[in-house]
């Protein structure tokens, strides 16, 4: 049988998937996504959207990112090739742990993921170099809705692993978290 796992992090409703592999001689099998084990994770509905992104060089950031209600979106977060430090950021007004993060390493070799709601914002840095990521979102991308935090962004303290070694003028230009008006 194989399996997922939803694992809780320090921050409400952000879950860690672990993806059990069945393997032999020629590889592996895994389960990707399940409607009804996601259902009851929380996550919203069909999958609207799915996107694939390629990452070259090592040290890179990209994010953090979100989308602005009524566009928000929930995520499903996987490193299919390389690795990445993979974080989410509580944006949710009211939340108990807003502003507080949670890093964890996502890649092709641990088959971890992660499921973000609606209300973080979203980023990583690649480990190595060549990184793929595929994203499951709950809605489409809206993009009179886009919205981010700058990663760094000293008051969320993010332990980046690595030195930045590339972010794009957009990220860059991203405001602090202090500066946000209505994530």
């Amino acid at each position: 049988m194989v399996d997922m796992q939803f694992n809780l992090t320090p921050i409400n409703e952000l879950l860690l998937v672990e993806r059990s592999r069945l393997g032999d001689p020629r590889g592996f099998f895994s389960r990707f996504f399940d409607e009804v084990a996601f259902a009851q994770a929380g996550w919203p509905g069909p999958v609207a959207q799915m996107n694939h992104t390629l990452t070259e060089e090592l040290g890179t950031i990209r994010g953090l990112h979100f989308q602005h209600a009524p566009h928000d979106e929930w995520k499903y977060v996987s490193c299919m090739v390389g690795a990445v430090f993979d974080v989410a950021v509580d944006l949710r007004t009211g939340s108990t742990s807003y502003g507080a993060w949670f890093g964890t390493t996502l890649s092709a070799e641990n088959g971890h993921s992660l499921l973000i709601p609606a209300g973080f914002a979203h980023g990583f840095q690649t480990l190595v170099p060549g990184c793929e990521m595929i994203y499951l979102h709950s809605a489409a991308y809206a993009a009179t809705a886009e919205g981010g935090v700058n990663a760094l962004d000293p008051s969320l303290s993010i332990s980046w692993p690595l030195p930045v070694s590339a972010r794009s003028a957009r990220d860059i230009a991203l405001p602090r978290l202090d500066q946000q008006t209505g994530s």
